[in-house]
């Protein structure tokens, strides 16, 4: 699969499905569950998971004769690092129309 940021208004970006499905599945959670929440088709599911699972972003559980799916902690960070970056892109107009990021994100961890 190739992992490209893609800059249409009306598509989503792969990082930002790889968000989605992480974000769906912070708790066990089937393929279907995270199929619908991402709306992705049953093709793109699998290719994605098969993906995410193999970049140890994702791990693959089996309880009951069902196949669940939940972060792992490289997912979380990886899901904490998207947001972060999603809002440094969110630019806010200051002072003279000078575009920022947001406050929260000037602020130096120490």
């Amino acid at each position: 699969m190739n992992f490209e940021i893609e800059t249409s208004p009306k598509r989503r970006d792969k990082l930002k499905i790889i968000a989605q499905i992480i974000e769906t599945a912070k708790e066990p959670t089937q393929k279907t569950q995270i199929m619908y929440k991402a709306n992705l088709s049953f093709e793109q599911l699998n290719e994605y998971l098969e993906f995410m699972t193999n970049l140890d972003l994702l791990e693959k559980l089996a309880a009951r004769r069902r196949e669940l799916y939940r972060a792992t902690h490289k997912g979380a960070e990886f899901a904490v690092r998207y947001d972060e970056i999603a809002q440094l892109l969110r630019v806010e107009e200051g002072k003279n129309g000078i575009k920022v990021p947001p406050e929260s994100l000037l602020k130096r961890k120490t």
